[in-house]
């Protein structure tokens, strides 16, 4: 037989007897019981690309084929002879498929037995559970029973005295008899009240443990609910319950009027066992802290108060604080004792608390009115520091806590409208400053003729209004700490409100025109030493808002972090740097207003041409009249009483400087216009007059030889600045330094005199 595989062309020699592959190429690996294709690839296609092992797979592909083809040509005739031994094979099925039925039937009947065993077994175990469990119900219920038996006779053998029983509670007392059990009374009443306290403690200590038992009751009841046994006994349970409650509450009411604290301490355990926590503070509030307050605070029909006095509260704090140190602190300090488990009573809350603030809403709701402010805030804070006084009784911090989460602690707090109250006293101080600064002029405190008052004192009334303002925000009767970020606000609304009042005047006074601006007629009305104040007062409002006023608000918020201390530092030192950066506008402004009336005066040179045109005056000898009235305003403020005293030396001399710079210029103008004017003019005129010589035959050098007027005109106009010169040096200012007035020299001065400036 020929051979059926054919095997590829042959390879070469160097193919056959190398190994040509790389030494990364391990293919062993293709062996492992765990090779891993995605992996193998993964970890070599860090640093073999991907195109060159392909070709050595594809390579080793090749070479296993080869070995394949070379293994059947090797052993072709055992390879053709296989199939040959393949003989019988389904005679050897059948053979080994008998047994293998036989097992799987034997595997089949044991797992049905198990399966029957297991249910076998989880039904035993789901009997045994439900018996397990009607077993825990019925001793429950065994245990109920046995309960209610022992709470009826406990009560049963509860003393009680003939005096405790009101007409109400003997209502009871006949109900429980009529289930079956009595009470037994102790029939010498006298000697019921020699042993009132034994009787007190005794009757105390039974009303614990019959409290814990109710407590057990009340566990096995609510396990056992739906029962028709739990139900059958409902009227029994409710009895014991209300006779339990009537006991506890007398004895308790007892024990409290005879300050008996065994006896207390007993019947607080006992409320605190069955959960009744309320009634107890509530038979508290009722029996002692009630006539107490009636007294302080009377209420009613017949004992209401009214009357503005009425409202005041600081002196019934007084007495009720009294009271509760001499009435209830004894009842306090049982409540708060270490390891007793009276923690869960709150008898500063809902007992004191809780009657103070119904007798206030009763007696004076007027306390709460936020209407009348000054009464308002003594009110909230002497209501604060009596809550401050009843945390003082709470032993920890944890208890100081759980009294201010109590609904009657927030209830109390929600009387206290903050909000309006703030509101009231925003439109109070926010109001005094608007009706200030809406004056149509600048109003002095004091008489501005004469020369009282100190100079670090503000001047004007706008000023006061807006520091008095300031300081009403963190004064003792304005501020509320809890709203102290509201009074912060306002106090740089008030800054900002002064420093826009300011700036919107000094705005209006550069356009000169205030009718289009209500508000801002001062600013336009206003002389140069009316703005002196303005500036005094912005220094002392800054001085003063930068040390004492900023010291007191950072003490009175102390408390705050120190990171929210330096914001309130920087907000309120910025309002006074904005304050102070309008200084330069209003130096501005009164330098403006000198310089206007300086001009009026300086205008009067155009009269210097009508005085020399066309004329035969000689040159000037001396200067105009006009130029000693050019520096008047200038001086005559600075030697003001008001400039003297509230302006500072530095202030007076920049003053000084930039009004003479801005005089000078202004003069330059005017004499640079006057005198291109004359110049134009004498040059028109010298060029009609010679065209008329020329047509007329005459001589064109005649005049050539007289002195111009636009020479006059220069001529006057330089001796005016010398004297010029000379006043500004009376006011201490160098006129060589002033560009203008160099400028000034130049066009009006001789030829032989422009290179050095002589006064």
């Amino acid at each position: 037989m020929s051979e059926i595989v054919r095997s590829p062309a042959p390879r070469s020699t160097a193919d056959m007897f190398s190994d040509s592959h790389p030494q990364w190429f391990n293919a062993t690996v293709f062996l492992s019981p765990t090779f891993d294709s995605e992996s193998y690839i993964s970890d070599l296609r860090s640093f073999v690309p991907l195109d060159t092992l392909r070709s050595e797979l594809q390579s080793h592909l090749s070479s296993l084929n080869h070995e394949l083809i070379d293994l059947i040509n090797r052993d072709y005739a055992d390879f053709v002879n296989l199939t040959t031994k393949l003989v019988d094979v389904d005679a050897a099925v059948v053979r080994m498929r008998a047994p293998l039925i036989e097992l799987r039937d034997k595997i089949h009947s044991f797992r049905a037995s198990v399966h029957g065993s297991l249910l076998a077994l989880q039904t035993g175990l789901k009997q045994r559970s439900e018996a397990a469990s009607a077993r825990e119900v019925l001793e429950m219920l065994l245990d109920t029973f046995h309960v209610v038996s022992k709470v009826e006779k406990l009560i049963k053998e509860l003393p009680s005295v003939p005096s405790d029983w009101s007409n109400g509670d003997m209502n009871l007392e006949k109900n429980f008899l009529s289930n079956g059990t009595s009470l037994r009374h102790v029939e010498n009443g006298t000697n019921l009240r020699e042993n009132g306290t034994n009787l007190r403690e005794t009757q105390s200590v039974l009303l614990e443990r019959i409290a814990s038992e109710m407590n057990r009751l009340k566990f096995y009841v609510a396990h056992a609910q739906n029962l028709p046994f739990i139900e059958n006994m409902e009227k029994r349970i409710q009895s014991a319950s209300l006779l339990l409650d009537a006991s506890l509450g007398h004895c308790f009411v007892d024990g409290l009027e005879h300050r008996d604290a065994n006896a207390i301490y007993n019947c607080l355990r006992a409320y605190a066992a069955i959960d009744n926590t309320k009634n107890a503070e509530e038979i508290f509030r009722t029996t002692i802290v009630t006539p107490l307050i009636q007294n302080i605070i009377p209420y009613g029909p017949s004992g209401a108060v009214a009357g503005p006095p009425a409202d005041e509260l600081e002196d019934d704090y007084e007495q009720i604080k009294q009271c509760i140190k001499k009435d209830c602190k004894f009842l306090l300090e049982i409540s708060s004792s270490e390891n007793s488990g009276l923690h869960v009573f709150d008898f500063l809350a809902n007992s004191i608390l809780k009657e103070v603030l119904s007798a206030i809403q009763k007696g004076k709701a007027g306390a709460f009115s936020p209407g009348k402010p000054t009464n308002f805030l003594k009110n909230y804070k002497s209501s604060i520091n009596f809550l401050a006084h009843l945390e003082g009784y709470c032993p920890s911090r944890s208890a100081v806590a759980k009294f201010r989460a109590e609904t009657v602690y927030i209830e109390f707090m929600k009387q206290w409208n903050i909000g309006v109250y703030f509101s009231l006293r925003f439109q109070e101080i926010a109001g005094t400053l608007d009706s200030a600064l809406a004056a149509p002029r600048l109003v002095p405190v004091h008489d501005s003729s004469s020369n009282e008052g100190n100079s670090r004192d503000l001047i004007l009334q706008q000023s006061v209004a807006l520091l008095r303002s300031l300081r009403s925000c963190w004064s003792e009767d304005v501020l509320v700490l809890s709203c102290s970020d509201k009074f912060l606000r306002l106090s740089l609304q008030l800054l900002s409100r002064y420093s826009n009042w300011l700036s919107s005047g000094l705005g209006v006074r550069k356009m000169g025109n205030a009718s289009s601006f209500p508000g801002c007629e001062w600013a336009f009305s206003a002389a140069p030493e009316d703005l002196v104040y303005i500036i005094h007062d912005i220094n002392s409002l800054a001085t003063e808002v930068c040390g004492d006023y900023l010291g007191r608000v950072l003490q009175l918020l102390a408390s705050c972090p120190i990171e929210v201390i330096d914001l309130i530092k920087q907000s309120i030192l910025q309002g006074v740097k904005s304050l102070k950066d309008l200084l330069p506008r209003v130096l501005n402004a009164i330098v403006e207003a000198l310089v206007e009336k300086s001009v009026e005066d300086l205008r009067q040179l155009k009269g210097i041409t009508a005085t020399y045109r066309m004329t035969n005056k000689p040159l000037p000898v001396r200067h105009s009249p006009y130029v000693s009235g050019v520096l008047r305003p200038l001086k005559f403020f600075l030697d003001g009483d008001r400039a003297k005293t509230y302006l500072t030396r530095e202030t007076r001399n920049e003053i000084l400087l930039d009004s003479a710079t801005q005089i000078t210029d202004r003069y330059y103008e005017l004499a640079a216009e006057l005198v291109s004017v004359a110049r134009k003019t004498e040059s028109s005129l010298q060029r009609i007059r010679q065209g008329a010589q020329r047509r007329a035959g005459a001589s064109s050098d005649v005049s050539e030889h007289n002195v111009s007027d636009t020479d006059k005109i220069c001529m006057q106009l330089f001796l005016d600045i010398q004297e010029f010169g000379r006043n500004l040096s009376a006011l201490a200012v160098e006129a060589a330094t002033i560009p203008s007035y160099r400028s000034l020299w130049q066009c009006v001065a001789p030829a032989d005199r422009q290179s050095t400036i002589s006064i």
